[in-house]
């Protein structure tokens, strides 16, 4: 565990929303990733009439979106998926449209590029919820295709070959998904949240990450920053022995933690399932090949965003099995399309909402379309025949006894196991009746926590908000894991809270009885379960519950654990 909380301060500490545990200690190499104003005043488009000029735009758009894809395909899991999505933006007939209509009434061709962006970030932020963190991916492509027009080297983060702290106002999901952890040792940013891209990239690929730090940007290039990833503070300028000291001492912590093998359980043997989030088959066979007992979240709309046609039940089977079969003899949970908002899939997904985040998605889409859904459950039982895999499904977006009731017939008339994800407050605060119809219970903490607390998990000035150790939140898993207990039915977590280390012995704590997470995070969380004892975690959910506010939830938590 971290001790820098403890240190004496430095000089300068800048303080934020840790989201992935670690001690780093490197020089600042600040983000700013613009296109130079000297090529832009530079280019001329006066000879270009409204014809000429989208066809232009459509020559930068598409070599913009053909290198995402060559991107996507060197990447995997979440960050393939980021670059898929940002490929599919680039090309967006909307967007294009947008800028035909302005170079029709006369813009000039940066003008009109620069005007349809910005009426499409207005719609996204205007929709709130995670479609606002497709502003970040607009403004890059922007930037990207201006950078074609004008004749520039596309923006983005440029490296040493020498380990550096990235500090960045924000990263774009094309930059976040490509880095090294040999260079990057850290990332420090001055805006996003605990569930942003930046955020979820980071923890997948093991990166010390500190999130909606003020001040950031202020940071000089070259400083030297120690940045902790349990505490939240970025140190500038500190004793660079005791800064050598302090990551020597975590780097032989996370030597010891990837020596963890499984099962999970406690210190006296209490056990706790580790499971795998998994996004495709090639994900799925890469998680299988460590110490996990199953898959606890088979995201299925990641395999449908380029998709305008609904699949056959036959190919969706064909796809559901990749994911199955690698583990035959344990057990995945295959969560039904949670397609709307920010995952918007053609074929499902309604347009023009005016907050669709709390609107049509997830389950609610079988409401008027009800054949969708059979359509899919009859492709998951077709899988799970063909693998002899043990399939549980649950669906998303569940807020009522009676669609949990619904949605649960109709998963065991095909033999699978029927549960459903708390992500709505009232299905938490319902947890127990809940159970009357289901066989389990799986916690979205990013949903849930956007939702209980009334605040976009995107919008920086409220990430204090969004964070899942908030008291609000950790009341509602409670409520859901006691539940889970006085059933005796199993109530897992799904979402990113799981991956924190920390947090997942609060969890368990409270009788959460899986934690499902991105791989890179599995040993961390199995090693430090391990090394405590149920009564002690238990100790722990007291502390976090009893906390006024998220810092002190994690120092009251820390001080249960390591009284060092």
């Amino acid at each position: 565990m971290s001790d820098l909380a403890s240190s004496p301060e430095s000089s300068t500490t800048l303080h934020g929303t840790p989201v992935v545990p670690g001690v780093a200690y490197g020089p600042a190499v600040v983000v700013r990733g613009e296109v130079s104003p000297q090529a832009i005043a530079r280019f001329d488009s006066s000879g270009l009439d409204a014809e000429s000029g989208l066809a232009v735009y459509d020559q930068a758009a598409a070599a913009v979106s053909e290198g995402f894809v060559r991107r996507a395909e060197k990447a995997s899991d979440a960050a393939a998926e980021v670059l898929t999505a940002s490929a599919g933006l680039a090309r967006d007939k909307g967007l294009r449209s947008a800028v035909r209509k302005h170079l029709a009434s006369g813009d000039d061709l940066l003008a009109s590029v620069h005007a349809a962006v910005e009426q499409f970030a207005q719609v996204f932020d205007s929709m709130g919820g995670l479609m606002a963190e497709r502003v970040t991916d607009l403004r890059d492509i922007e930037r990207r295709v201006v950078a074609h027009l004008v004749g520039e080297p596309e923006p983005g983060v440029q490296l040493p070959d020498t380990p550096v702290v990235l500090v960045a106002e924000d990263l774009a999901p094309s930059d976040t998904a490509t880095l090294d952890p040999r260079v990057v040792v850290a990332l420090v940013t001055e805006r996003g949240g605990p569930t942003s891209h930046t955020a979820i990239i980071a923890r997948q690929l093991g990166i010390p990450c500190v999130v909606g730090t003020a001040g950031a940007l202020g940071l000089t290039p070259g400083t030297p920053l120690l940045v902790d990833g349990v505490a939240g503070t970025v140190a500038t300028s500190p004793d660079a022995a005791e800064a050598r000291r302090l990551v020597e001492a975590d780097r032989a912590d996370r030597a010891a933690l990837a020596s963890w093998s499984g099962p999970g359980e406690t210190a006296d043997g209490t056990k706790v399932k580790i499971l795998a989030n998994v996004a495709d088959g090639e994900s799925a066979r890469a998680a299988a090949t460590g110490p996990v007992e199953g898959v606890g979240l088979f995201r299925t709309e990641l395999c449908f965003l380029n998709r305008t046609e609904e699949p056959s039940v036959e190919e969706q089977g064909a796809i559901y099995a990749e994911v199955l079969a690698p583990f035959a003899g344990r057990y995945v949970v295959v969560r039904t399309l949670d397609a709307g908002s920010d995952k918007p899939v053609a074929f499902a997904t309604h347009e023009g909402e005016e907050n669709p985040a709390l609107g049509v998605r997830g389950l609610r889409l079988s409401f008027d379309n009800p054949d969708l859904l059979e359509r899919q459950l009859d492709g998951i039982a077709a899988a799970a025949r063909e693998t002899g895999t043990e399939t549980w499904v649950m669906a998303p977006m569940v807020a009522t006894v009676a669609e949990a009731a619904e949605f649960a017939e109709k998963v065991r008339t095909r033999k699978l196991r029927p549960g459903v994800m708390v992500e709505v407050p009232s299905a938490a605060l319902l947890a127990h009746r809940m159970l009357e119809v289901v066989d389990f219970l799986s916690i979205g903490t990013n949903d849930l926590t956007q939702y209980a607390m009334a605040a976009d998990r995107m919008a920086t000035d409220l990430a204090h908000l969004t964070d899942p150790w908030q008291p609000a939140v950790l009341q509602l898993v409670a409520i859901t894991a006691e539940a889970g207990k006085q059933a005796g039915k199993p109530v897992g977590v799904c979402g990113e809270a799981a991956a924190d280390p920390l947090l997942a012995c609060v969890l368990v704590g409270m009788g959460i009885t899986s934690l499902s997470m991105a791989s890179a995070a599995v040993r961390p969380v199995g090693a430090r379960l391990c090394a405590a004892t149920m009564d002690v975690l238990e100790d722990a959910a007291e502390a976090a519950l009893a906390a006024s506010d998220p810092k002190a939830a994690r120092a009251a938590v820390r001080q249960v654990l390591d009284p060092r």
